[in-house]
């Protein structure tokens, strides 16, 4: 019943964001500094959320891995691989929204000497590789150890995105936007919208963790009910 009411509330509040990023919040800049077409700004709403949501996934990796590797149960493992599967899914979005972003606002996809595109890339790689190194293993405790290990010592990349305008502000045309110097983005409006819409995809992100952890369950007792027609 929880699990059903959680789903209902994450999708009104997909829906509610939605609305509210076309239909009430502003354009995030004057059009006349826009080097496209300003409509395409509305991409902000989006591209914010995500990259958060993403940051969240792993972090939910990062703690689910040092539980692993102190507790050796099975669930905190599925849990990191989970979130890690969708923080992948949503850094990938990351990428693609701020590419869009970046042609309208610098009239570039992709900026190669950026440190926030680029860190954010990094970041992306990490993780993918995280994946790959759990399918190259078949033995389930030794891809779990070595995956959670990945996992912990991998989170630093998470930071370092993050910061990378702050820390290296100079190698950046991208805008501080959470905190002090958000590149002139201000407003209740406009910040109420992305608020809603951080809210909205963390509830997504974790509906799907919930669902991705149901699927595995699943498919361990259809092997194990395989092996057991195999006796």
């Amino acid at each position: 019943m929880f699990k059903k009411i959680f789903f209902a509330l994450t999708a009104v509040s997909v829906v509610v964001s939605i609305y509210l990023i076309f239909f009430i919040a502003p354009i995030p800049i004057d059009p006349m500094d826009a080097a496209g077409d300003p409509a395409n700004f509305k991409i902000f709403y989006f591209h914010v959320p995500i990259a958060v949501t993403a940051y969240v996934a792993f972090a939910i990796v990062f703690v689910s891995g040092i539980i692993y590797l102190r507790t050796k149960r099975e669930i905190w493992d599925t849990r990191a691989v989970a979130a890690s599967e969708i923080g992948v899914i949503f850094a990938a979005l990351t990428l693609i929204t701020g590419s869009i972003w970046a042609k309208s606002a610098w009239g570039e996809f992709w900026i190669t000497w950026d440190v926030r595109l680029n860190t954010s890339l990094v970041l992306f790689l990490i993780y993918l590789s995280y994946l790959m190194v759990r399918r190259s293993i078949d033995e389930n405790e030794k891809r779990a150890r070595l995956s959670a290990v990945f996992g912990t010592f991998g989170f630093i990349s998470v930071p370092l995105s993050f910061l990378s305008i702050r820390l290296w502000n100079r190698a950046t045309v991208h805008p501080v936007v959470v905190g002090p110097g958000g590149g002139g983005i201000s407003g209740d409006i406009l910040i109420g919208t992305v608020l809603v819409n951080i809210i909205a995809f963390t509830l997504l992100l974790v509906s799907l963790i919930i669902l991705r952890m149901e699927n595995e369950k699943l498919a361990d007792k259809i092997v194990s009910i395989k092996r057991m027609k195999n006796l």
